[in-house]
C-alpha cells in the first residue's frame, strides 16, 4: 500500500519497475508491455505512459495512466485496452485504469528501447 492516499500521491513521471512488494507487479508490467498506442509502435509502458501501479488490495490493480496528447484519438478506447491486458494475470480479480494529465507527458518520459525504437538519440 502507497504511504500517501491516491488523492494526494504527487505523480513524477513513468513507473519504475521494481517499486512495488506485490508478487503481481512483473506480470502487470508484462501484459503493459503488450500494450501498444495505435499510432506508435512502442507500447505504452516503455512510452511512459505509465505513471503508476498500485495493488490495493488482493487482487485489485490500479493503473495511472496518461496519454501522449489530451486530444489522443485513442483515448476512450485506452483504459479498457489496458483493463483487458491485466485482467488475465493470474491473481487479479479487478483493474482500475484512470488517465491523469499532470504531470503532462514528455518525450525523455520514453525508456531508451523506445527512444531507439523510434529513432530519437
Amino acid at each position: 500500500m502507497s504511504a500517501e492516499p491516491a488523492e494526494t500521491m504527487t505523480l513524477n513521471g513513468p513507473f519504475e519497475e521494481g517499486t512495488t512488494t506485490s508478487p503481481l507487479e512483473p506480470h502487470v508490467v508484462a501484459a503493459l508491455r503488450g500494450v501498444y498506442d495505435p499510432e506508435i509502435p512502442v507500447n505504452i509502458f516503455d512510452l511512459g505512459l505509465i505513471y503508476d501501479v498500485a495493488f490495493p488490495m488482493d487482487g485489485i490493480v490500479d493503473v495511472k495512466m496518461t496519454l501522449t496528447a489530451p486530444g489522443c484519438p485513442v483515448a476512450e478506447e485506452m483504459p479498457g485496452m489496458v483493463s483487458e491486458a491485466i485482467r488475465p494475470v493470474e491473481g487479479v480479480d479487478d483493474v482500475r485504469v484512470e488517465i491523469v494529465w499532470d504531470p503532462p507527458w514528455r518525450p525523455d518520459f520514453m525508456s531508451e528501447a523506445a527512444r531507439l525504437e523510434l529513432g530519437m538519440f
